[in-house]
């Protein structure tokens, strides 16, 4: 049986909707990593479990996330007209920290100016698995699960 990093590469080939128990069962099986992984810039995806989170950052073109330290990041970068990415300066900056989640201490990302939590756990040296804590925005109706890649030129 593949172990639960390799579990989510596959579901991050996934064409279809993959049910959001399946996404939640493999992330909670996935180690923690430290905020000082995170520092760099990541290309984004995500696993298309029907939540609105999914929809709304293929409207919006998103990107991925740049951190240039613990405590200065940018949430959401999108790509503009002309293909560049660019930061979405209406999501404000970020900041990452350890926090617990559904029992495990890793790294959570906080925006400056939105009340959600992005809770991050290892995949692989280039791969982080993504879910999006939003209660106050989407309430209680699921999780957004997403992933991160390392670019291959993530110095900032």
């Amino acid at each position: 049986m593949a172990g639960p990093e390799e579990q989510f590469i596959q579901l991050t080939k996934a064409t279809g909707l993959v049910p959001e128990s399946t996404v939640e069962n493999v992330y909670n099986q996935l180690k923690p990593v430290p905020p000082s992984f995170l520092i760099g810039k990541w290309d984004g995806g995500d696993i298309d479990t029907g939540h609105i989170g999914h929809k709304l950052l293929k409207d919006m073109k998103w990107a991925g996330k740049d951190f240039r330290s613990v405590d200065d990041g940018d949430p959401i970068m999108v790509y503009d007209a002309e293909g560049n990415r660019v930061w979405r300066e209406d999501w404000g900056h970020c900041s990452l920290r350890e926090m617990v989640y559904r029992g495990v201490t890793s790294t959570a990302m906080i925006y400056d100016q939105k009340p959600i939590f992005d809770h991050f756990r290892y995949v692989t040296d280039n791969m982080v698995a993504g879910a999006m804590d939003t209660p106050k925005l989407f309430g209680t109706k699921g999780t957004y699960y997403f992933y991160l890649t390392r670019r291959s030129s993530s110095s900032l």
